[in-house]
């Protein structure tokens, strides 16, 4: 059937995709849907210029890389035509039935919600996500529609304004890119990834892309070096292996820079940014090529990880191991059967590539595949809002886990960064509330000890019937690394006495406004929060219901570091004027505002428009309404500078302390200066510069659970 005489910009490369793995039946069906779509999205076109249909052709296409079935590709070529189009679900079940119908309708109803500008995750996302989870319980193709979609629409994302490509990419880069790689679908996950890395950061981004195009040919030349050697060695010992080798992706090179600046390495220092990839025909074939990779290459100790005993909770399975190369060079070795690589790059796709095996099977391991799912949803249940469900999300979905022991040698999963006591919830929710102590691998251990693969964890369970600690809830003390074993640690402070939790939400209360050096409780607070009353929000704040970090970053608001780092001018850095084109701005004096404070700009007789914080007393005495204009922050990269006393107990490695936490966090420290005291104590002064409000109010809560910090205190507060 001939679909037009000018078919859409890519159509001849979704159908060869097409041809080479569907009955030819199928693919028919398929070029029905592209008429069917052309005709809908006649006249429509893409902010590029592009025809609207060159859109669906490419979520398509991307979908049949995936060999999807011809249902997926189908509703991919039509997931937009119910919104778009004014095509009604009826008439896509009488053209397509039913299954695509129900597809594109579940692609339709989960819809881009945040507004443009949101900086973190929020109740908006939380929907988001409750939309996706809902609809992959349903049926798991509708998500991996919406992710070829999002991927397209990052592809082309330079079309869009600055401020919504900033918006979808960190949307990206929070939701869509972790739910690939928790689906499995590692190939779309990595692009997701740098395309967000991209717009987000563009300076990093050019500045890694860079490094990257510097070494090209010495890493190319490395490659075919250690392949062919690799080749013959395993050829020699009657191993038929495919052997390839890749640079790793730019988000994850980012990542790993950051880590060696913060050591104190270069990028010179980096080697193993090279991934060497073995496909083998069985699982008894990878144990020993992974003996023959070790007879030749010395093994790095520690890099070594069994993921085909071990499989990922999105059942990717591999072995891993580094190992130090030519010349001293250090790469990655990845080890697995054909099967186990199609589920490493197409994860949940990879179910319609086996169409042969017994239908009992596939169900199982679909079964197996979707537990995590099923045991998010039952937490979510639990959960008493959507703060606490994008946490479950974030913490035990988005992240990776550690393999771990109970002392009968029964294996639990945790997420990357939990504790004995996360351990403790995961075995029953009686256990974890009265912890009292663990032993790590026969050895006592502090309750806040991270566990890593293979640790051996034993609890001991309190005598006494008081129940958790509330410092488990300070996250600077890292306590708690799990969402699941925080909320049943806040549900059980909540069944607590009211007029408890009150007064201890009001001493938390007051421990944050003297920390941020703010002398009253802002007004609107309560509002701000969500709470009708003081007393709600005080209980909200007592039983964990508020987070500290969700507090501190709502106070913040009404509070800033100080001024910018070393400006270079007296200019107002970032500052938009409405009205008021090629005006000169500077940052008043008197109020030094700085992101995120709420501002607004007066219009001076010889020095332009003066920038001042909302409410600022130098601005409410002027009786000139007509000269003020209206203004606010463009988002930059511009560092602030704010000072900090810590009042700690001296002692050895105080400063190592506190230094390790502020480059953890990024943070420039300026200057250090300490001031002894007759009773053995110090006082801190340290000038920082960090990016605003939010990482400065974080920052504090870090230093505050140092050991021996007595109180944490903004210095410079106006």
């Amino acid at each position: 059937m001939v679909v037009s005489e000018h078919p859409p910009s890519g159509t001849e490369g979704l159908f060869q995709s097409l041809e080479a793995y569907l009955p030819p039946a199928r693919v028919e069906e398929v070029r029905a849907a592209l008429a069917f779509a052309i005709e809908a999205h006649a006249g429509q076109s893409r902010r590029s210029g592009d025809p609207y249909i060159t859109h669906p052709v490419a979520v398509a296409s991307l979908v049949a890389d995936l060999r999807m079935d011809a249902q997926s590709v189908t509703a991919a070529l039509l997931h937009d035509v119910i919104e778009d189009c004014e095509v009604s679900a009826r008439q896509l079940r009488e053209h397509f039935g039913r299954d695509v119908a129900t597809l594109v309708e579940g692609a339709t109803k989960i819809e881009h919600i945040p507004q443009p500008g949101s900086s973190r995750l929020d109740t908006a996302d939380a929907e988001t996500l409750r939309k996706m989870l809902l609809a992959m319980a349903e049926d798991v193709r509708v998500v991996i529609i919406k992710i070829a979609d999002r991927l397209h629409n990052m592809q082309t994302l330079e079309h869009l304004p600055a401020e919504r490509r900033e918006a979808i990419a960190r949307e990206t880069m929070d939701i869509y890119a972790p739910l690939a790689g928790r689906l499995g679908i590692w190939q779309m996950r990595w692009q997701l990834e740098d395309l967000a890395f991209r717009f987000l950061d563009p300076e990093g981004y050019r500045l890694v892309a860079a490094m990257v195009a510097s070494r090209r040919q010495e890493r190319e030349r490395f490659v075919r070096g250690v392949t062919t050697e690799l080749r013959r060695a395993l050829e020699a010992a009657g191993i038929e292996a495919d052997v390839s080798g890749r640079v790793k992706h730019l988000r994850s090179i980012h990542d790993k820079v950051r880590r060696y600046q913060a050591e104190g390495k270069s990028f010179d220092q980096i080697h193993d940014l090279i991934a060497m990839r073995v496909l083998v025909p069985e699982v008894a074939d990878c144990y020993a090529a992974l003996g023959i990779i070790h007879q030749i290459w010395r093994p790095i100790p520690g890099s070594f990880d069994d993921y085909i005993a071990n499989p990922k909770e999105s059942l990717y399975q591999s072995l891993h191991t580094s190992v130090m190369g030519p010349e001293t060079h250090a790469f990655e070795v990845q080890i697995r059967t054909h099967e186990m690589h199609d589920v490493a790059e197409y994860g949940v796709a990879a179910h319609w590539r086996y169409k042969e095996e017994p239908r009992s099977r596939r169900d199982e391991r679909d079964e197996e595949r979707m537990s995590w799912l099923r045991q998010l949803v039952e937490w979510q249940r639990e959960s008493s809002g959507a703060e606490d469900f994008l946490e479950s999300v974030k913490t035990d979905v988005f992240r990776d886990q550690v393999f771990v022991y109970t002392p009968r040698g029964d294996v639990r999963v945790l997420p990357a960064g939990s504790t004995p006591i996360d351990f403790a919830f995961r075995i029953h929710t009686d256990l974890g509330l009265h912890c009292s102590g663990a032993t790590l691998n026969g050895h006592v251990v502090p309750l806040n000890t991270k566990l890593s693969n293979g640790d051996v964890v034993h609890i001991l369970r309190g005598r006494a019937e008081r129940g958790p600690s509330r410092e488990w809830l300070n996250p600077a003390l890292g306590y708690i690394g799990s969402s699941n074993a925080r909320q049943k640690v806040r549900q059980w402070f909540r069944r607590q006495q009211r007029h408890e939790n009150i007064r201890r939400g009001s001493e938390q209360l007051e421990l944050e406004q003297r920390r941020l050096g703010l002398r009253s409780v802002p007004a609107d607070l309560v509002a701000q929060l969500g709470f009708e009353s003081v007393d709600e929000m005080l209980e909200a704040i007592g039983y964990g219901g508020v987070s500290s970090e969700l507090l501190a970053e709502t106070l913040v608001e009404h509070v800033a570091p100080s001024r910018p780092a070393q400006p270079s001018r007296d200019d107002a850095p970032g500052v938009r004027i409405y009205g008021s084109v090629g005006r000169r701005a500077t940052l008043a004096g008197c109020c030094r505002p700085v992101p995120p404070d709420p501002i607004v700009g007066f219009v001076t007789r010889s020095r332009g428009v003066t920038v001042h914080r909302h409410g600022c007393r130098s601005v409410a005495r002027r009786e000139e309404p007509e000269r003020y204009v209206e203004c606010d922050w463009e988002p930059s990269a511009v560092r602030y500078s704010g000072s900090i006393e810590v009042h700690a107990w001296d002692r050895v490695g105080l400063l190592r302390d506190i230094s390790t936490i502020a480059a953890a966090a990024g943070v420039n420290m300026v200057e250090v200066r300490t001031e002894e005291r007759d009773d053995r104590t110090t006082i801190v002064h340290l000038r920082l510069e960090t990016r605003g409000g939010a990482e400065f109010a974080q920052l504090l809560q870090q230093l505050d659970g140092v050991r021996g910090v007595v109180s944490v205190r903004r210095a410079d507060a106006s």
